[in-house]
């Protein structure tokens, strides 16, 4: 399968957002002390690097 050119750009912006996003929701999980909403925190970095992954195969 190969993308073209917009297809590529918004691959890498979808990539971005998503990485930028983990980034945020582990900063904000560490500097949380309430145990329940640190885990929601993580369990949504998890995710967000997760579909990150997802997303970077269809660059190979």
């Amino acid at each position: 399968m190969t993308i073209n050119q917009q297809e590529l750009e918004n691959l890498r912006h979808l990539i971005g957002a998503h990485a930028t996003g983990a980034n945020k929701l582990q900063a904000y999980a560490q500097q949380c002390s309430d145990p329940e909403i640190k885990q929601m925190f993580q369990e949504s970095a998890n995710r967000a690097q997760q579909t990150k992954q997802k997303l970077m195969q269809f660059l190979n």
